[in-house]
């Protein structure tokens, strides 16, 4: 018998608590949206909008303020300093949105300002790294191709693997294709075709009656605009380090609503006298041990990464702790209510839809 922590006589019923839930992710989005407004939409990083980073370590703590000052006197356009890493670490970021500058200049520039503003508190340069225009908007453009790819990509397989029925997939497949290609036609930037992929998505998904695709990716869109809009509330930068934490984070949310979705799909077929909601408290209460368990471990990790791994990594780790928080959270408490809120507006038979795959697998 696998580990249990949780009793399998436990019968929480999770749907009762959607509408609360509802309520915590409304207003996490809503937050994150208003914060992406606010600020103009995401903050780039250097990766993506061009311009110098200098990383530099001094040997005891000093204020923040005390370097901001220390380096007004610098010829560096659009100068930003920050804290790298934690307090202990004593680092801090320097940023310049100049991209012509020569490297052994500002090297010189910045070393005098703190040799003569900061006198008897020693330094080093760690890194020193420049990323032009061209390459930012380059790096940019291949980032949101990757994102792009991978909605595609997910939206054909959920659409078959969720609803075991492959037609539909190839139909997904053909009318994600064609749409975006005409969108692609009229010259629309990356990132709206980005967002046109999701809408398509969500609409085939509806118009062909794939309940289980449809609240997979629904709770998909659910963790990375939490996730973005975290980070916008924290002022923390988006580069590739984060592109790549998102598509984690989609890969983590999706293998565990498969979980869920899977166990609702066999309940179905062999509790036939139990309404949809409670099979579906059913399943999400049969899963619940398994999903502590993965998720809780995960985290544990990341958390360790986040805490000790240093500044290099932490908010790919950041990212990561709060993409698979919300993905976990999104498993239990969205999705499920999410496939019986479809259920019922799309007119969507789950039971026959469950005989019909059981036909299947018996042929």
């Amino acid at each position: 018998m696998g580990l249990q922590i949780i009793r399998p006589d436990t019968r929480i019923n999770f749907l009762k608590m959607r509408y609360g839930a509802f309520l915590v992710s409304g207003l996490l989005i809503l937050a994150g949206l208003l914060s992406l407004v606010v600020k103009g939409g995401p903050q780039m990083g250097i990766d993506f909008s061009g311009g110098m980073i200098i990383q530099i370590k001094f040997d005891q703590q000093v204020e923040l303020s005390r370097v901001q000052q220390a380096l007004q006197g610098a010829d560096l356009p659009g100068l930003g300093v920050q804290r790298f890493g934690t307090a202990q670490d004593n680092e801090f970021l320097v940023r310049t949105s100049a991209s012509d500058l020569v490297s052994d200049a500002a090297r010189r520039d910045v070393q005098a300002n703190l040799d003569q503003n900061l006198a008897g508190i020693g330094f080093e340069i760690q890194r020193l790294e420049m990323v032009g225009p061209r390459v930012g908007a380059d790096l940019r453009a291949q980032a949101m191709e990757a994102l792009f790819y991978a909605i595609l990509l997910i939206a054909i397989y959920i659409s078959g693997r969720f609803e075991q029925r492959w037609f539909p997939a190839v139909v997904m497949a053909a009318g994600l294709t064609g749409g975006i290609a005409a969108l692609r036609w009229l010259g629309l930037p990356m990132e709206l075709l980005v967002v046109a992929a999701l809408l398509i998505t969500i609409g085939l998904c509806w118009k062909l009656k794939l309940s289980y695709a449809l609240g997979a990716v629904v709770a998909l869109v659910h963790d990375v605009f939490i996730t973005l809009g975290m980070f916008s509330l924290l002022n923390k930068d988006l580069d590739l380090a984060i592109i790549a934490a998102f598509l984690t984070i989609i890969g983590y949310s999706l293998n565990d609503t498969i979980i869920v979705y899977d166990r609702i799909r066999e309940n179905i077929r062999d509790k036939v006298d139990m309404t949809l909601p409670k099979v579906i408290n059913l399943s999400i209460n049969q899963t619940l041990s398994r999903t502590i368990l993965t998720s809780g471990t995960t985290l544990m990790v990341v958390l360790c990464l986040v805490l000790l791994g240093g500044g290099v990594i932490h908010d790919f780790a950041l990212a990561l702790l709060i993409g698979i928080g919300v993905g976990t959270f999104s498993s239990i408490f969205i999705a499920s209510p999410i496939l019986l809120g479809l259920s019922k507006i799309a007119d969507v038979d789950l039971e026959a839809e469950a005989g019909r795959e059981a036909d299947t697998v018996a042929v």
